[in-house]
Parts: structure tokens; sequence; C-alpha cells
């Protein structure tokens, strides 16, 4: 037996190559199980691609928790794939990520995704409560309607009703002020954003300014629904 073949676990059609530290998926594994493999798990390596799927043809459950998987991840057509977890990767674009299996696995019904900065919950930051959560699951399941499963609570009605309705405005996106303001040098940069007009900017030389504000907050916290009116100037 060839010694790459001795780190596979075969179980009937279930293969197991789990914690080798690989890159990227050995070409022996679909010259040799690719053909009958059903189930596959890919844990614990350090996969930054899954190119190497393109002979599993008739893969229905892949799972590849704990790599180096990011936004660039592509599969090839998995069209009995049903089970898919990406559990504690590099993933953050959860749009590009939910369009591309919406293409290429059309048989999903169980996707995990915990441990993914493109999955907000606490896990990956203390910042996300339930409501972000939450809809992150109506936006997911706009993108991927036949879902059942989606990390570890079966779908309900209510949630794919809500997820029809209203789905497509429920993507969480990081306000872009937080991000800079993460940004190693952020304190010093001379040039940080701010929403003042040029003239008021200095606090030694400060002086009223009237003009219109080109950015609008639009945040969890927003009052937008209050107005101004001319004759209240």
């Amino acid at each position: 037996m060839d010694h790459n073949e001795s780190l596979v676990a075969l179980n009937g059609t279930q293969i197991s190559f789990i914690g080798h530290d690989c890159k990227d998926i050995p070409n022996f594994l679909g010259d040799k199980y690719g053909h009958f493999a059903r189930r596959l798990d890919l844990s614990f390596n350090q996969l930054r691609s899954l190119t190497g799927l393109k002979m599993f043809t008739e893969l229905e459950e892949l799972v590849a928790d704990n790599n180096l998987l990011g936004n660039d991840l592509s599969l090839p057509r998995l069209p009995n794939l049903h089970t898919l977890t990406l559990n504690k990767n590099k993933l953050t674009d959860i749009e590009g990520l939910l369009e591309h299996l919406a293409d290429v696995t059309p048989s999903l019904g169980y996707l995990s995704l915990l441990g993914n900065e493109a999955c907000p919950n606490q896990l990956v930051s203390l910042d996300k409560d339930e409501d972000d959560y939450q809809r992150y699951r109506y936006f997911v399941l706009h993108k991927l309607p036949h879902l059942k499963f989606l990390d570890t609570r079966k779908v309900t009605m209510k949630e794919v009703m809500e997820a029809e309705a209203r789905g497509e405005f429920m993507k969480v996106v990081k306000p872009k002020s937080e991000a800079l303001l993460n940004e190693p040098g952020f304190e010093s940069h001379p040039h940080s954003y701010t929403p003042l007009p040029q003239g008021s900017r200095d606090a030694r030389n400060h002086k009223g300014v009237f003009t219109k504000c080109r950015y609008i907050y639009y945040g969890k916290h927003s009052e937008g629904n209050r107005f101004i009116r001319n004759d209240q100037l």
C-alpha cells in the first residue's frame, strides 16, 4: 500500500483524510476514491483550495471544517451534494459564497458556516448578538431557499417566509467606520474621516459652517425617521 493511502480512513463510501496539514487535496484521493465516494471529511488540514474535488462526481456530503478556506473558494459542480460544513475557516464574504453555492450545489439542504466572520455570532465576535445572527439566517435563506438546516438549527417555516419577504435586505455589513477604527495606526492617520466640512475641522480656528452633509448613517441605532423642516431652522 502506498504511504499516502495509509493516511486515509475508508468505510464503504465514506472517506476521511483528517489532520494532515495539507494545503491542497492530494491527487491520489480523487484518482482512487473519487468515482465512488459519497462522504468526504477533510477537516483539520491547511486547505486553501478545494479544486481537487473535481474527481468526486458522486459526492453527497463534504466536511471541510478547521481549514484556511477564504473568499476565493471554488467548488466544481456537485449535483448530489446535500450536506456541506465549512466551520472555522476564513470566509468573510457571505454573498459571494452563497451565490457560488446556489450555482454549483443545487441539491444543498444542510449548510454550516459557524466560526467564520461571514457568520456573525459570538463565536467570531463579541459585538454580535442574536439579532445579527438572525438577519444572517434570513439573508442565507433568501439566497438558498431550499436549505433545511443552517448551522446547528433547523430552518423554520417562519424563517422561510421572512427570508422570502425581506431576506435580500438582511445582509449584515460591518460599518466602514468601525473597520477603519480597527486598522493599525488609524489614530495617527493625518486624513482620518470626519463628516465635518473642511472649514470647521480645525479646533483652533473654529467657525460655524452651514452646508449639506453627503453621508447618511443607517446603523442599528439610527434615528433616521426624525426630520427637520426648513421653517424650523
